[in-house]
């Protein structure tokens, strides 16, 4: 009796925990209607190789299912989405990219080996309790406990699924869980079709930007720069004096700037999704459209500028491993990690500050030439520590020697982390930082003949911006020719480096930039191919 009890209760915790997490509401979710009708109905099935195999499947299927709800909490946490085991999958690679950025390679695969154990030993464990060891004592009390607990169970798992909740706070995690992904499966697949058909039936030409022949176009990315970072009144009071400060020195230096808002299609994470739907119109939002939009030749900017005149160059400090996906692109110039010279300390995961890569970029590869150069900002990237200033002297940089004292500054991830509150501090002042080099470098660059496209990537995750936050980025372009920035004006960006709000003017879709451009930019009597 007691083990079907027990049994039955350990099981029904294992299956709710993960709902707990994902909804941050333990009295939502206290009983799973699977653990009621599995437990007893193990203990009835008699034992054999019948009852050994039905234990093993029913135990990966709870085991799976519950990975699949610990999945979607830790997707919801740091993207704002649910999990798509269609789309997900591949970023398991990501995943340890990123523990091995903050904790190490050695502590990285620890961590992973231990999880390996630990599902190994749950499997296992789960079995056991499943399916009683050789002569263990079922009496006829259990017997009778156990069918009637299969019978409620049973009465209630029917009653679920035709839609009538006979108990509050009841429900059917694994069951749920392998009903929305099989319905994601299905609907991803579909998608996959609609968008893959759109990539060949409606291509993007590829057209010279005239009105940018000449020119020095630098579209800069600033990593987790949403629009909270300047509406929500927790980042606000951070982000102003910058913000403000930015506006008076580069109109000080006759350098014009004006800014609005566009839709990133994602938050949280995977910034490079953000980077493709900008450079390809098309909204990109998770691997797979990623993946089908560079096997396509679908046409992007770098296209555009190269049929413009313009030396295409990518800047990516955070790559750090082989990149095929640059490559695709076709850019005549791809400088990641191992290709910069610098000697400074790796940051956490930052493999080196904004203000150095800024600085590089500007003294080995712009010069007097007309460039299309993209650049992904990477200070203001979790975990958001060690907080660096902006250094006044650029002529002290170097080779990075001299960010050597910050290495060890502030705390640890593992301690910050501990602190919500101290987060979202170090999220502020992170992208303080980054918007505040930003601006300090676009004195540098920002000429007459330059476009500075600034804008961020993604919002960074709800724990930062609470869960209904739009997922609009800021956009600031800059120009000392202010012909360059009046299209901009004319789409509802407003001067100065404080876009309008949301209420005040809807934020078109990131995917509308390339679009823009064309519209803009563009002759009507360019020569332009389309993508097969």
């Amino acid at each position: 009796m007691r083990r079907l009890w027990i049994g039955a209760l350990a099981l029904n915790i294992g299956l709710v925990a993960p709902l707990w997490w994902r909804y941050g509401d333990i009295q939502a979710n206290v009983i799973a209607w699977e653990a009621w009708w599995v437990m007893p109905m193990m203990l009835l099935v008699p034992r054999g190789r019948f009852s050994l195999g039905l234990g093993v499947a029913l135990a990966s299927w709870l085991i799976l299912a519950t990975l699949i709800n610990l999945g979607d909490a830790a997707t919801y946490t740091a993207f704002g989405r649910p999990l798509n085991l269609y789309l997900d999958t591949p970023l398991l690679g990501s995943v340890y990219d990123l523990l091995v950025g903050n904790v190490g390679q050695v502590w990285a695969i620890c961590a992973m080996l231990v999880a390996v154990m630990l599902l190994a030993g749950l499997a296992v464990g789960v079995i056991k309790l499943l399916r009683p060891r050789a002569g263990y004592p079922l009496t006829l009390g259990t017997k009778r406990v156990a069918l009637a607990m299969l019978v409620c169970a049973s009465l209630g798992i029917g009653l679920e699924l035709g839609g009538k909740r006979v108990i509050v706070h009841a429900s059917l995690p694994a069951v749920k869980a392998t009903h929305d992904q099989a319905q994601q499966l299905w609907a991803t697949h579909q998608a996959k079709q609609a968008f893959t058909r759109t990539l060949a039936a409606s291509p993007i030409e590829q057209r010279s930007l005239s009105g940018l022949a000449g020119r020095r176009v630098l579209m800069t990315f600033i990593e987790s720069y949403g629009v909270s970072a300047l509406a929500d009144d927790r980042y606000r009071p951070v982000m102003a004096p910058t913000l403000d400060e930015i506006e008076q020195r580069l109109a000080g230096r006759d350098i014009a700037v004006v800014s609005g808002l566009l839709k990133s299609p994602i938050r949280g994470g995977q910034s490079w999704l953000a980077h493709a739907t900008a450079l390809s119109g098309y909204t990109i939002d998770n691997q797979l459209w990623y993946q089908l939009m560079l096997d396509s030749e679908a046409t992007t900017l770098v296209d555009d500028f190269r049929a413009t005149g313009q030396r295409t160059l990518a800047v990516m400090p955070a790559i750090t491993q082989a990149w095929p996906e640059g490559a695709a692109y076709g850019y005549d110039e791809l400088v990641v990690e191992k290709d910069i010279d610098y000697a400074g300390p790796m940051l956490n995961w930052v493999t080196m500050p904004d203000q150095f890569t800024l600085d590089y970029t500007q003294r080995e590869l712009l010069d007097e030439s007309p460039v299309f150069a993209q650049l992904a900002l990477i200070s203001s990237h979790a975990p958001w520590t060690p907080i660096l200033p902006v250094l006044d002297d650029w002529s002290t940089i170097g080779d990075g020697a001299i960010f050597a004292p910050w290495e060890e500054a502030g705390d640890p991830p593992e301690v910050l982390w501990q602190d919500i509150e101290r987060i979202r501090e170090h999220y502020a002042w992170s992208i303080d930082y980054s918007i505040k080099t930003v601006g300090r470098w676009a004195e540098r660059v920002a000429d007459d003949n330059t476009l500075l496209i600034v804008l961020g990537d993604h919002q960074p995750a709800p724990m930062i911006t609470g869960d209904d936050a739009s997922g609009a980025v800021p956009v600031h372009i800059i120009s000392g020719d202010p012909d360059l920035l009046a299209p901009f004006q004319d789409r509802g960006f407003v001067s100065g480096m404080w876009p309008a709000s949301e209420s005040e003017a809807p934020a078109a879709e990131l995917s509308q930039l390339r679009r823009w451009l064309h519209a803009d930019f563009a002759s009507d009597t360019n020569n332009s191919r389309t993508a097969p």
